[in-house]
């Protein structure tokens, strides 16, 4: 008999999630936040709705968090309504990008109430989520990937075990520096371009088909180029808290990362500049404009 799930965090990619495993027959309950669209989507689908973390996860035997970070999961598992105070033992799921010292305190700390915190954060968009085809990354005991594995096969292609308790927000941040680092790259070489008359399109030509050619690069420069703003649907602000988060744990670690500290700044400058919640794509306006650039409107090298 499967266990009963209960889902908290309903967005571009946990309603998503949550309706893999609604149609793969796993009892679930989901908590609405702001918008009820998808609670509504997944109810008529086969969803229970419960009116708190308590109460959802009084209805469950697994809690999912799929919320933007340390500090909201830490506010769905304390106070009068939160998971703990459901009293009972629980299996915590946390596909959140977290901060993994956070993670592994919050871990030590359910233990002794019962509750088994593990760490499995998240790879790929939204449109993997809906089909699920997600990249999974998890940290924790043999004992616990094992629990997780079948019910993380619903949305997930790919499961990765990274170590304990604690690696997977780890693994998890260090994947996004990579990839916020070519973001804030790709839009530094695109405003020097501008500056010399160097079009998007004609940067574009002699990387596209290259060795410096990938699926990231490929949905970036589909923004650069022909402005689909959905091309990777992943907020500016967010990607400061990943930086954040990355920079605080080199810090713990007595690390020096000059390069993430630069990468940070670039998603810094986007957020001061009020473009926190625009996808990370539009790093590269962001960048051009504040160097005095444009990277639309351009005239076209043949003419």
């Amino acid at each position: 008999m499967k266990e009963h799930i209960g889902f908290i965090g309903l967005g571009a990619m946990g309603s998503g999630m949550a309706g893999n495993l609604i149609a793969k027959g796993w009892p679930v309950t989901v908590l609405a936040h702001r918008k009820r669209d998808a609670v509504e989507r997944l109810i008529a689908s086969g969803a229970s709705e419960a009116k708190s973390p308590r109460e959802l996860a009084l209805a469950s035997d697994v809690v999912i968090l799929c919320v933007t970070g340390s500090d909201q999961v830490q506010q769905v598992l304390h106070g009068a309504d939160g998971i703990i105070a459901a009293g009972k033992p629980l299996f915590v799921i946390d596909c959140s990008t977290s901060n993994p010292s956070v993670t592994t305190r919050l871990a030590e700390e359910l233990a002794p109430q019962g509750i088994t915190l593990i760490d499995a954060p998240l790879a790929r968009t939204p449109k993997e989520a809906a089909e699920g085809k997600l990249d999974v990354m998890i940290g924790g005991t043999a004992e616990a990937v094992a629990r997780a594995r079948p019910i993380l096969e619903a949305f997930a292609a790919r499961i990765v075990p990274t170590g304990p308790v604690g690696t997977g927000h780890t693994m998890k941040l260090l994947n996004n520096f990579v990839s916020m680092g070519y973001s804030a790259i790709y839009s530094e070489a695109l405003m020097l371009g501008a500056k010399a008359g160097l079009t998007p399109q004609v940067f574009d030509s002699v990387l596209r088909g290259s060795r410096m050619d990938c699926g990231f690069y490929q949905a970036f420069f589909d923004f650069v180029l022909n402005r689909n703003e959905n091309a990777q649907r992943f907020a500016m602000v967010n990607a400061l808290k990943d930086m954040s988060y990355l920079a605080s744990f080199a810090l713990a670690s007595g690390a020096v990362n000059p390069i993430n500290a630069a990468v940070r700044n670039s998603f810094a400058t986007a957020v001061a500049a009020g473009q926190g919640e625009a996808f990370v794509p539009a790093l590269s306006d962001v960048i051009a404009a504040v160097n005095g650039v444009t990277l639309t409107g351009m005239p076209d090298a043949a003419e």
